[in-house]
């Protein structure tokens, strides 16, 4: 199997159950947060994975990449940091007790 592959289904998770919560408060302030912390993890990301693969430390055969890359980097190693900016927050909302939710509005 592939990394895009191996992506695909965490990028269509993140879809739906961040779409899931399209009608709860603050979405929009949800979506600008997420943005503004997937421009941080994913600066973070190219910084660590180019030093990392670089050194050594990791090695990814090359049959099972993209070829897409950021330095040394694949790219599939962003969609990681991306879906984590957006998942975890959508999840958060979902798993919050209403009064919670209600109260932060």
């Amino acid at each position: 199997m592939t990394y895009p592959l191996i992506v695909v289904p965490f990028v269509v998770l993140t879809i739906v159950v961040t779409l899931s919560t399209l009608r709860r408060p603050r979405f929009a302030q949800r979506m600008a947060a997420s943005a503004v912390a997937s421009v941080v993890l994913l600066i973070l990301t190219a910084i660590f994975d180019n030093v990392m693969i670089g050194v050594g430390l990791i090695e990814y055969p090359q049959e099972h990449l993209s070829g897409l890359m950021i330095g040394l980097a694949p790219l599939e190693d962003f969609s990681y940091s991306l879906c984590a900016a957006f998942l975890l927050p959508a999840i958060y909302t979902l798993l919050s007790p209403r009064h919670v939710r209600e109260a932060s509005v």
